[in-house]
């Protein structure tokens, strides 16, 4: 495996029974890279995604986590990222502090250094001054601001973000962006996230994959995905490699995050 390749996958299918949610994939991400999946709900994103932070197992294929097999190493890869799902997934009847000490001490960070990390990043999500406020006070936009915070407490080589702008007001959207850019810009943190927002990709991705029906049509920069198919918006590029516009549709029952909190069971 190449040494600079965070993210490695190689071949990977996912069947549930007779459909094919991911149809033998291969793709790499860099370390400190910002990586896109663009596609419509229901396209093998969210699936592809589960797999890689051993949510789900594949049905074939190889993958690699900063050198380690998921399936085979679950304990040691989850220690590696940090994920913001789709739905939330903090307690709402705790304070913002305490959800983030709560998982501190699930992944075992030393008592000092947690609460020097929860004040760290309380304050550079802008909510330190909330901190002893209950979440359920909070807004959409701060939750998702505090998850990315509480994702990252445990200082992970990765965060995976599955639609992390999905619902936000452009303004939100807009805001969280700065911190992750921020974030990859200071300590090299490699982002991994899916969208179906044609601009957010465009504007955050260092690199773009396009995938539809499970199936990856292509990669590269936003520039490349234009100079490849002569067209002028990344839109435009999307509709001819696929003949289609992006759905807007609600993701499909068998690709839906029903598993969040699977991991914390085992």
């Amino acid at each position: 495996m190449d040494a600079n390749k965070i993210i490695d996958v190689k071949n990977l299918i996912k069947k549930f029974g007779d459909f094919i949610a991911v149809d033998d994939i291969s793709f790499s991400v860099d370390k400190g890279e910002i990586f896109a999946f663009l596609g419509p709900n229901g396209a093998g994103k969210s699936t592809t995604i589960k797999i890689l932070t051993t949510l789900l197992t594949s049905t074939s294929g190889d993958i690699r986590i900063n050198g380690h097999n998921p399936e085979l190493e679950p304990d040691l890869v989850r220690r590696m990222f940090g994920i913001v799902f789709q739905d939330t997934s903090l307690d709402d009847e705790l304070t913002a502090w305490e959800n983030m000490e709560f998982h501190g001490v699930l992944y075992d960070v030393p008592k000092k250094l947690r609460r020097e990390r929860i004040q760290s990043l309380m304050q550079f999500v802008e909510l330190w001054d909330r901190k002893n406020s209950l979440v359920k006070e909070f807004s959409g936009g701060m939750k998702r601001r505090l998850e990315i915070a509480r994702g990252l407490l445990h200082h992970p080589k990765i965060i995976f973000l599955d639609e992390p702008t999905l619902g936000l007001d452009p303004q939100t959207r807009n805001h969280m962006w700065e911190y992750l850019k921020d974030l990859n810009k200071k300590e090299g943190t490699t982002i991994f996230f899916t969208t179906h927002y044609m601009e957010e990709a465009d504007r955050i991705a260092d690199k773009i994959a396009v995938i539809d029906h499970g199936k990856i049509i292509a990669s590269g920069t936003s520039s490349d995905l234009k100079k490849e198919t002569n067209t002028e918006t990344l839109e435009d590029a999307f509709l001819s490699l696929t003949g289609n516009v992006i759905r807007e549709e609600s993701a499909s029952s068998v690709d839906h995050m029903r598993t969040n909190r699977r991991m914390w069971k085992r």
